[in-house]
């Protein structure tokens, strides 16, 4: 329908991928699991099959505006919109919501990231066609809720009342931010919770009028220039918009404290691609259950390890068990899977303590 709208939100830097996802090219423009296309072009690939490229806008830094235009050819120029330094998910999806509503107050919108893992795309498909029909017709901000396949901790959780607001669609009760171990082995077992998996879809006159209730101060300095929206003139003024925003996801922001909020539970398979062994996991294996990326790659009594190396480089590895090795062309990391959650503060100390040019 000529009244839907995809925003993919595409501004993040993906350090957890590091040195692979560089601060000048992060992940999102990465082919991270070998499959011949992007995150980011499968994302677009995705939502084209439920609106037609006129319809999808991808938000992003300035910085990575050639970028996108040279990943996605088929986006019309005109809706890379591009935001002045980042801000988290709220302003980025207050920025979007304006526009759009600008365009056509009757707007329906999903605003997804642009670097999901979506498998299944029947099943993705069917999901998002009944969250559209939902909010068509009831006022209600729902995100796509994913059963957990084990209790992990880096994603948030939503527990959801047991019946049904309509087929497929249930009242959310709490959220929970990344929870500890324990308390997400707590929220597999029950059974009555999913992971948030930051896909959203709304009315953009519902999701805005939440901005005016649970983040008024976003909401006000978007309103004052909303006359300025999709001319010459949004380009001058957003740098003094995004200047008086706060840094707030629209998890905390709006999601955690609106009366309206429902989740849909998805069968498609899912992954955030967060972390270099959410890629392992989904990635094909040799028989040592190895992931490889890298055409001469040679390996001997190494086994369970995530290998990811350029083209044209002769690796040889032997004796590694449960390993993260990514080489590029100026850094080399070697890493215990199991610690790859230190890949944050390794990237921090190198910053402090080295050159710039290695983030």
């Amino acid at each position: 329908m000529s009244n839907r709208y995809v925003a993919i939100m595409a501004g993040g830097i993906g350090s957890r991928f590091w040195p692979k996802s560089r601060t000048d090219y992060p992940k999102q423009f990465l082919d991270i699991l070998n499959t011949g296309k992007t995150l980011i072009q499968s994302t677009f690939v995705r939502y084209n099959q439920i609106v037609p490229a006129e319809n999808i806008f991808v938000v992003t830094s300035e910085e990575y505006r050639n970028i996108v235009a040279q990943q996605l050819p088929d986006l019309p120029a005109e809706n890379i919109v591009t935001e002045p330094f980042r801000k988290n998910t709220a302003p980025c999806i207050a920025y979007i919501a304006f526009k759009i509503q600008k365009k056509d107050p009757e707007a329906i919108m999903i605003a997804a990231p642009s670097d999901n893992l979506i498998l299944e795309d029947i099943a993705f498909n069917e999901t998002v066609e009944n969250a559209l029909k939902f909010v068509e017709s009831v006022n209600a901000l729902v995100t796509l809720g994913i059963k957990p396949r084990n209790p992990n901790t880096g994603y948030g959780y939503i527990q959801h009342d047991p019946i049904e607001a309509a087929p497929g669609v249930f009242k959310v009760k709490t959220f929970t931010e990344k929870p500890n171990l324990e308390l997400a082995k707590v929220f597999v077992k029950s059974g009555d919770f999913l992971w948030n998996s930051g896909i959203f879809t709304w009315k953009v006159k519902n999701i805005i009028a939440a901005f005016e209730k649970y983040l008024p101060e976003i909401h006000e300095v978007f309103a004052a220039y909303q006359g300025q929206f999709n001319t010459p003139e949004e380009a001058k003024v957003i740098g003094d918009i995004y200047a008086q925003c706060s840094n707030i996801s629209i998890d905390f922001g709006i999601m955690e404290k609106a009366s309206n909020v429902y989740v849909i539970p998805a069968s498609f398979t899912w992954s955030d691609l967060g972390t270099w062994k959410s890629a392992y996991e989904n990635m094909s294996k040799d028989y040592f259950d190895n992931a490889v990326v890298g055409q001469d790659v040679m390996v001997y009594d190494t086994h369970n390890c995530m290998v990811h190396v350029p083209e044209g480089k002769l690796v040889v590895l032997q004796g590694l068990e449960d390993f993260i090795v990514v080489d590029t062309d100026d850094v080399l990391l070697i890493c215990r899977k199991d610690q790859e959650q230190e890949i944050k503060n390794y990237v921090a100390d190198v910053k402090r303590n080295k050159d710039e040019k290695y983030l």
